[in-house]
């Protein structure tokens, strides 16, 4: 410790020499601790005051009254120090009375650092060691810098620190994160990364402390909602603020959390809260625009419902039996109707209360993303982040580091200050593996042991870090049979599989119309709309190969070019209208062609009855222009049915149902028409 040794005279003359207005060179806020240390602490820079350490009962002591800042703490400050990839430095978390709580620091650095008291409990208060990071930091209330020669004692003069405020939602400091560091090199981005560190802390201790009430994230932009610089106002049942991030202050413009406060949502934006948690529901949590109320200001945002609603009995402490809240998870892309979504999502929203994995199948754009967040958002981590992977669009080479992350300088081109991977990103949180089917076959086996152990290990890294989260995910692929290929671990296909769920495609929903409506609205911005009926009948019997994706692509162009209240044929994009011209006459005429290809059908089948009739007039409008179509379809095929399968991208059995439920016989092919 040849280094940490106590400089000659000349550093404490030169203290002296400042506090008594007859030297220069520092700042003004090293300046004005120097002042506090000599006038009001009666510290003297030639006689050094080695830090206090506590016992490990009033460390713990401590530790309990601010249990929940050190728990919001702890993995951002394990990710901060992979960031800086100093091993000649350490992260601390310190308490208002400047004592270090928890420490994230190299063995031997904590070691060498231990014989100058820099270790968990130890008090570095401005008052007790004079002018340091933490210490300083907790006097002014801002980030701070204190290089080497800065500090009041010259024991400490090798140290660079850097430390910034962390303030609970109520505006007040409750702890200071510090980077302090013995290189050389001075770390010239270690504020900004603290900076960002303190948010992320900040943001946890929001979602912890407010469980009970409503989320709104918003921003100007909407690509910035749910990231870092997102604003967050929490919601009480009554539309009354309770709290407020740093980031929602300064966008509103409102210098404090009090002056906010107890305010409605209504008098901040151009809404109330039911109606932004339904439009929020309607767009399936992607951000929504509203606008300021004292300004013009245009904002993106997304409201959920509170965290405590979903939560497990298990975890309330209540019955025996897990039951999950399912109001408001629902969503335009989730169920409105269809008996067998309602009863999937109910089923899976209990297996993963209790942390068992879901695995979803389904067609591309058949909503299995958007599945995935109603269960998140239904689950006991729902305070957490839903971050989501998709495993076919990530470049084989990017996958590994895009989903484990990887330490300063791990390879090639890696960023400067290393990345936290999307596992340790979805701490606490949900994890949402998509296209799971892709994942090449050498990372499966690592992905397969995070699974059983629970711990990552960034690349480039010896450490491993503990995560924990729930698990979903999909794939429109059939994993057994890649199983059976050979290019898809059997073990890991059995650890994603705790419950699987296969999600129908759009064309089979039963709560179809109510989507088109729902979708429709929503592109419409609340704007109540209605649509012809022949275009309606269109809408509902295409086979829409892109599911839900490509009925809400659809609609968004037809609002756009209808420019009104009122949805015609004309306003559907060209290539949906060119079915139409592809089609005979009946299937211009779906009124016409309904009575005339019935005599075809029932001459076909052996002659119409009176009750075929009263069947035929119990449907409903839509479901007698689907019949037309399907009648037409059929004719244009010479009523060869595996070809109208072919045509319209569905199963031989799901046309044979489809045809049943429509009344339309067939001479071979189905007994239940005969």
């Amino acid at each position: 410790m040849s280094s940490m040794m106590l400089e000659p005279r000349g550093h404490a003359h030169r203290i002296y020499e400042v506090v008594e207005g007859r030297g220069s060179g520092t700042t003004d806020l090293v300046t004005s601790s120097w002042e506090r240390c000599v006038k009001d602490y009666r510290l003297d820079p030639d006689r050094p005051s080695h830090p206090t350490v506590l016992t490990d009962r009033a460390l713990e002591e401590r530790r309990t009254k601010a249990a929940d800042v050190i728990d919001c703490a702890k993995l951002e400050m394990t990710t901060l120090y992979q960031q800086l990839g100093d091993r000649e430095s350490a992260v601390v978390l310190v308490d208002t009375e400047g004592t270090i709580l928890h420490m994230v620091a190299a063995p031997e650095f904590a070691r060498d650092m231990g014989k100058v008291g820099f270790c968990p409990g130890a008090v570095w208060s401005e008052s007790a060691v004079g002018t340091n990071g933490m210490g300083t930091c907790l006097v002014v209330g801002e980030p701070v810098a204190v290089r080497q020669h800065d500090h009041f004692f010259g024991a400490y003069t090798s140290l660079t620190c850097s430390a910034v405020p962390i303030f609970d939602p109520d505006g007040a400091l409750v702890a200071v994160l510090d980077v302090t560091s013995r290189s050389q090199l001075m770390q010239q981005h270690s504020l900004v990364l603290l900076s960002m560190t303190a948010q992320m802390i900040e943001n946890r201790l929001l979602d912890l402390r407010f469980r009970d009430a409503c989320p709104i994230h918003f921003h100007s932009r909407p690509e910035f909602v749910y990231t870092l610089h997102e604003g967050k106002l929490v919601v009480a049942d009554d539309g009354s603020i309770r709290a407020a991030n740093r980031s929602a202050l300064f966008q509103l413009g409102i210098p404090s959390v009090q002056e906010i406060r107890g305010r409605k949502i209504d008098e901040v934006f151009q809404t109330t809260l039911p109606d932004i948690l339904q439009r929020s529901a309607r767009s399936s949590f992607h951000p929504v625009p509203t606008f300021c109320t004292q300004r013009s200001n245009r904002f993106f945002v997304v409201a959920q419902e509170p965290a405590t609603l979903y939560a497990s009995n298990a975890e309330r402490g209540a019955a025996k039996q897990v039951t999950v809240n399912l109001r408001g998870i629902g969503g335009p892309d989730t169920e409105f109707g269809d008996e067998r979504i309602a009863s999937q999502l109910h089923v899976a929203a209990r297996v993963i209360a209790k942390r068992i994995p879901v695995l979803l199948h389904g067609e591309t754009g058949a909503g299995k993303e958007v599945f995935a967040r109603a269960l998140h958002k239904g689950s006991p981590f729902a305070s957490g982040a839903f971050v989501a992977v998709n495993c076919a669009s990530l470049p084989e080479s990017l996958i590994e580091s895009e989903l484990f992350g990887y330490r300063a300088g791990a390879f090639t081109g890696a960023q400067r200050t290393g990345r936290r991977g999307k596992i340790l990103q979805a701490d606490r949180g949900t994890l949402f593996l998509d296209e799971i089917g892709d994942m090449p076959l050498a990372l499966q086996a690592r992905l397969l042991r995070v699974l059983d152990e629970r711990q990552v290990s960034p690349l480039g890294s010896e450490e491993t870090i503990p995560v924990d989260f729930q698990l979903v995910s999909a794939s429109h692929r059939n994993l057994p049979k890649l199983v059976a290929e050979g290019v898809f671990r059997e073990d890991l296909y059995y650890r994603l599989s705790g419950l699987e769920v296969a999600l129908p495609p759009l064309r089979e929903r039963a709560d179809k119309r109510e989507l088109l409506y729902r979708v429709l609205q929503e592109e419409a911005a609340g704007q109540k709309m209605t649509i012809d009926a022949d275009a309606e009948a269109l809408l509902m019997s295409h086979p829409w190969p892109g599911n839900l994706r490509q009925l809400r692509h659809v609609l968004r162009t037809a609002v756009v070019l209808a420019g009104g209240d009122r949805l015609r044929m004309e306003d559907l994009p060209p290539a949906l209208r060119q079915r139409i011209a592809a089609r005979p006459e009946p299937m211009a005429a779906p009124a016409v062609a309904l009575h005339e290809t019935e005599g075809v059908a029932d001459g076909v089948a052996g002659g119409g009855s009176d009750a075929a009739d009263d069947e035929l007039a119990a449907l409903n409008p839509v479901q007698a222009s689907e019949r037309a179509v399907l009648l037409g379809l059929l004719e244009q095929q010479r009523w060869n049915v595996s070809n109208v399968a072919k045509a319209l991208d569905i199963s031989r059995n799901t046309l044979y149902r489809r045809l049943h439920r429509l009344r339309i016989p067939l001479s071979h092919g189905d007994p239940s028409m005969q």
